[in-house]
């Protein structure tokens, strides 16, 4: 999975760049602070909490791991975006949408999600898939408000998880 999106408009000088082991420690630190808050709702921690992130970085063949920092010069991770793209699917799954507690607010998870949508046009995938726990509740609107559309709900890996799909709009000017 070596392609890396295009640049989007990303605000207040944010900068994409793909992931490298060295981000593996504040990707991880971000993770655990945005989801600490759910561990009493699911009652333990959320599975984002429980991955390895530099043996994710690291898997480049299965997963593409984005991050965004605080601008061009910047080693300040506000945000990070974990892409899987599988040969057999039309779709891109997101595996792992996180901004900073502290950058909240700021567009940074729209900006992403544009991510992923470059992304997922790029491999020629058709649409975009997620999932959440159902006890992450902001969520499920906040995808909503983004266009998925809710496709199924299921237990896996112990978790009760909310399935989400996207369909892309076709790029006229391709």
């Amino acid at each position: 999975m070596a392609s890396r999106p295009e640049q989007p408009d990303t605000r207040n000088g944010a900068h994409l760049s793909r992931a490298t082991l060295a981000d593996a420690p504040a990707l991880q630190a971000m993770v655990n602070a945005a989801y600490t808050k759910y561990i009493p709702r699911i009652g333990r921690p959320p599975a984002p909490m429980n991955t390895d992130y530099a043996a994710l970085i690291a898997s480049s063949a299965e997963y593409d791991v984005h991050v965004l920092r605080a601008g061009p010069d910047s080693d300040a991770v506000v945000g990070a975006i974990i892409l899987a793209d599988h040969a057999h699917d039309d779709a891109v799954h997101v595996d792992n949408l996180v901004v900073d507690p502290a950058a909240q607010g700021r567009g940074y998870g729209r900006v992403l999600m544009d991510v992923a949508e470059v992304y997922a046009r790029e491999k020629g995938r058709s649409a975009l898939t997620l999932h959440t726990n159902e006890k992450m509740v902001e969520n499920l609107g906040i995808y909503a408000k983004m266009g998925f559309v809710e496709v199924e709900r299921r237990v896996e890996d112990g978790y009760h998880r909310v399935y989400f799909r996207k369909t892309l709009a076709v790029d006229l000017h391709s």
